[in-house]
């Protein structure tokens, strides 16, 4: 696997009856990094060596992502079960809080882990990911809808996977590179590092049973009580998969909210603008 120099170790830990693989780095309280799709811990390259100078740093392949286990059973993809393994990780390396980041997938599931183990969250950083009951309204407009669709594609069975594997996963390299605003933020090592992850035996329909789970699961139906988290939101105004209205009206279900706006950056805002995103992070945490 291609790995940067600087980002610290491998290493694996079982949680919840699955073997997750996990980059750490540092000393100290524990900060968990949790990514999103199509990615794996390396989309925290930037963030892992700048925040182990005095934390322990854990990103973490999410199930079924890159070298960590992928269960065939396609409901073994279900909030329930992130949920579980995120508690696992933190109590299995040690630890009974941490400061916990996401972005897209992770950032979903970093929320809903806020909600259910509060006492377990220091404090909450998420990017480029909308609180879940401003995502259920979004899916109400026309205009979410469209920037959507992806996820109505993803329901089909084995048609996804075959186009997101046509010329040598063609597709990744351009759902980095062309959503993002600055096309340099990506050299070709990176693309052709998420590229291996994606290629990895049974990653893409373990990836894509994320999204085949999200309505049978009622996920978007949910009463949402008001989070007392201390939660940062950081966003990339130029992301086309999610609008930045979804944003708007977050601090009705939180009770201490921040938000960080990124002008002239994408979905991928913590790899577009790390130095900028690192020093939100750094204002937010104590």
């Amino acid at each position: 696997m291609f790995v940067t120099e600087n980002t610290g170790k491998h290493d694996y830990i079982y949680s919840n009856g699955v073997k997750l693989h996990y980059v750490t780095q540092g000393e100290g309280s524990l900060m968990l990094m949790l990514h999103g799709f199509p990615e794996f811990w390396y989309s925290w390259r930037h963030q892992i060596p700048e925040f182990a100078k005095d934390r322990k740093v854990v990103a973490v392949d999410l199930r079924g992502y890159n070298d960590s286990e992928k269960p065939a059973n396609k409901s073994a993809y279900v909030m329930d079960e992130f949920i579980k393994d995120v508690k696992g990780i933190i109590e299995g390396l040690g630890y009974d809080r941490c400061i916990l980041v996401g972005h897209d997938w992770g950032g979903a599931i970093a929320w809903y882990f806020a909600y259910t183990y509060p006492e377990m969250v220091e404090k909450l950083i998420v990017l480029n990911i909308p609180h879940p009951a401003k995502f259920a309204q979004g899916l109400r407009t026309r205009q979410q809808l469209f920037r959507s669709f992806y996820i109505f594609l993803f329901q089909l069975p084995w048609l996804p996977e075959l186009v997101l594997q046509q010329l040598d996963y063609q597709i990744i390299k351009k759902l980095f590179t062309g959503m993002a605003v600055d096309k340099n933020a990506f050299s070709q090592a990176d693309i052709e590092a998420y590229k291996d992850a994606a290629a990895k035996p049974g990653a893409l329909t373990a990836s894509l049973n994320y999204y085949r789970n999200i309505f049978q699961q009622k996920l978007l139906h949910q009463n949402w009580g008001i989070l007392e988290v201390p939660t940062l939101m950081i966003w990339g105004e130029k992301d086309t998969a999610l609008g930045k209205e979804l944003t708007f009206g977050t601090e009705t279900y939180v009770e201490d909210f921040q938000l960080k706006y990124i002008p002239d950056a994408s979905h991928w805002v913590q790899q577009e603008k790390p130095d900028l995103v690192n020093q939100y992070m750094r204002e937010f945490l104590p």
